[in-house]
Formats: structure tokens, C-alpha cells, sequence
């Protein structure tokens, strides 16, 4: 490795030379560690791109600052990535986790490169000249989370993974209290949203009854997939930090709440550019019911749900900014999408009082 490839990546979030006995002992090829880069991510996570006699390793480990979780969310991302490996969902391909925290400093894994690219970033030529192609990518996407709840999580060794009995009951009061902790944030002036209490009681009174558990992957949009450079069908589905076992149509709710809508742009959306021709929220909703067995009569609820929980999430994010723990800018970013999730999931009920 010469100085420059080493001087990439500063040795305290990962010692190279570390890494690479840590390889040795596991039998993942020998040499030098080449062409070390880092790759920019959805999140804070730290995702390193290297070649070692000849072949291509990518290393995903927390942030330097860890969080209260952060190695355990490696740790089950590792598991879950490990536990779908010969399903059909595409995944990045795991190839080796280390639990343990003191070999870099935190848990990590290494998994195989994806070929593909996330469409939040930019279309190619393929996929931005022919709405055609972008109807399929948004029927693609439906279809990786239809094949995830599909999977049978006790047969592939994801017992234990969640707590699925009580899931639905748990939703509003864990993230009312989420909510309700922000307080301890000098300088925030509380929760400002309207319509707040308004959700949570409806949630509570439409609650299905009864659902069918399965893996969930917990943050699913089109910023969190990648797709194939040559066709319009998804490479992978990535950040899986917050998956669970629970219940599936979480995911399709979550894809709900944040798919643009043409008749009222909201600071909630994730889209594309070009957008002509991605298919409609109920298009969505329709070939995911083509893909399972799951009664999709309540799926207004999961999407108010979806948008009930993601925009307490991003509120916290306001509060810390209140704190002067995060840049006010973004804070105010991610408030006014609160807002705009919160509004998106009043029109939901609506639509299922309709």
C-alpha cells in the first residue's frame, strides 16, 4: 500500500494494518490492502471500498463519535444481511462480520460491492430517457420489500431478531415517548406540530387487529436501494439498520409516505428526476397485493404509522439542532418535513374515512 492509499482513511476510524491481520486469520486473500476509498452512504456510517489480491471488499462500521447503539445495529445488520443470503431479496452480499468492538474499535462487517446506483443521486441515459423504465423501476421497487416479507424468518435463523408479538401495539406509545424525550434538549420548544396528538389517537382507535410477522427492513425508500445500470430492476437494498421482525406492510406504508405525489408536492416525498412515468401510490399498492398473501384492506394505517414514526424521528433531529447539537439548517429541513409527513398522514385518514 503506498502512502497516498493509506493517508485516505485516517487510521483511528480504521487501522488498516489492523484489518488486514484480522483478514489473514479468516483466510480473505493476503497482501496489501489497495485502492482503500471511501464511499458516501445515507448515513453517518463509515463505508470503505478496497481491493486485496484482486478482490473488491467494501467495509460498512459505525460513525468515529459512536452512538448508545451503533455497534448493535452493526451487529444486526450483519445478521440480517447473513440470514437472506439465499433468499431472492437483493442484498449486498456478506462476506465476513467481526461482533467483536476491539478489533477496529467497533463491530464491522465486509460485504461484496454492489454494481448499481441510487436513483436519488441521478438517472442514467437507460433509465432517464424512457418513462417506460421508470414505471418498472417503481414496480421493482415494491417487489424487493413483497420478496423480504415473503421470507420465513424462523427457517432462516432470525428468531429472536424482533419482538413481534405486541408489534402494532407498541407503535404509538414507544415513539410517543421518543417524542416526549426531546425535552431534555435546552432551547427546543417542544413538539409544534400540528395535528400530533390528533395521529396518535387515531392510530391507537384503527389499530388492525391481527398480522402475519416477517422481516421488515424499517426505512424503506427510493434513497435506500440501488438499482441495476442495465435494466430497471433493483441491484440491491441497502442500510438495514433498522430492520427488525415484525410486521412487512410497515414497509409498504413507509414507501406510501414518502412517494411523491403529482397533485401535492410535499416536503415528504423522495423522488427522481425525471418523475414521468413512475407508477401511482395505488399502483404501488397493487403490485405488492399481486406479491402476497397479506391483507392490504388496513394499509391507509400503516401509512399514517409510517408517517407518524419517521416524522418524530426527523423531529429529533430539530431538537438537537434547538441544542446547538446539530446544524440549524438541517433542523429546519427536517422539522418542515415532519410538517409535511404529518399533514400527508391526516390526508390518509381522510381517505380511509372516505
Amino acid at each position: 500500500m503506498n502512502p497516498s492509499e493509506a493517508a485516505v482513511v485516517a487510521p483511528e476510524i480504521v487501522d488498516l494494518a489492523v484489518l488486514a491481520e484480522w483478514m489473514d486469520g479468516r483466510g480473505l486473500a493476503s497482501g496489501p490492502l489497495e485502492g482503500v476509498e471511501s464511499l458516501s452512504g445515507g448515513t453517518q456510517n463509515v463505508l470503505l471500498r478496497f481491493t486485496r489480491a484482486g478482490r473488491v471488499f467494501v467495509l460498512r462500521r459505525p460513525p468515529p463519535h459512536l452512538r448508545k447503539n451503533s455497534n448493535e445495529t452493526m451487529r444486526r445488520e450483519a445478521r440480517v444481511l447473513a440470514a437472506i443470503a439465499d433468499t431472492d431479496v437483493p442484498h449486498p452480499r456478506l462476506i465476513a462480520a467481526c461482533p467483536e468492538e476491539d478489533v477496529i474499535g467497533a463491530a464491522f462487517y465486509l460485504m461484496e460491492p454492489v454494481e448499481g446506483f441510487n436513483p436519488t443521486a441521478g438517472l442514467p441515459d437507460f433509465h432517464a430517457g424512457d418513462p417506460a423504465v421508470r414505471h418498472a423501476m417503481g414496480l421493482s421497487l415494491v417487489d424487493g420489500i413483497a420478496a423480504l416479507g415473503a421470507v420465513d424468518y424462523r427457517a432462516v435463523g432470525l428468531e429472536g431478531f424482533g419482538r413481534p408479538e405486541g408489534y402494532l401495539e407498541r407503535q404509538v406509545s414507544r415513539w410517543r415517548s421518543q417524542l416526549e424525550s426531546y425535552a431534555e434538549f435546552d432551547g427546543y420548544p417542544g413538539p409544534e406540530i400540528p395535528g400530533v396528538e390528533e395521529v396518535a389517537a387515531w392510530l391507537d382507535a384503527h389499530r388492525p387487529a391481527s398480522f402475519d410477522p416477517g422481516i421488515l427492513h424499517g426505512d424503506y425508500h427510493l434513497a435506500n436501494v440501488m438499482y441495476r445500470y442495465d435494466a430497471p430492476d433493483l441491484a440491491a437494498i441497502v442500510d438495514w439498520e433498522l430492520s427488525t421482525v415484525g410486521d412487512p406492510l410497515l414497509d409498504l406504508g413507509w414507501l406510501l409516505a414518502t412517494w411523491p405525489a403529482s397533485d401535492a408536492p410535499s416536503a415528504a416525498s423522495i423522488g427522481v428526476q425525471p418523475w414521468e412515468g413512475f407508477p401511482s401510490a395505488d399502483e404501488l399498492v397493487a403490485r405488492y397485493a399481486e406479491r402476497t398473501t397479506r391483507s392490504l384492506d388496513a394499509i391507509a394505517w400503516y401509512a399514517v404509522l409510517a408517517c407518524y414514526k419517521l416524522g418524530i424521528i426527523l423531529e429529533g433531529t430539530h431538537a438537537r439542532a434547538c441544542a446547538g447539537k446539530a446544524p440549524k439548517t438541517t433542523g429546519d429541513v427536517l422539522h418542515a418535513t415532519t410538517l409535511g409527513l404529518f399533514e400527508r398522514a391526516q390526508k390518509f385518514m381522510a381517505q380511509a374515512g372516505a
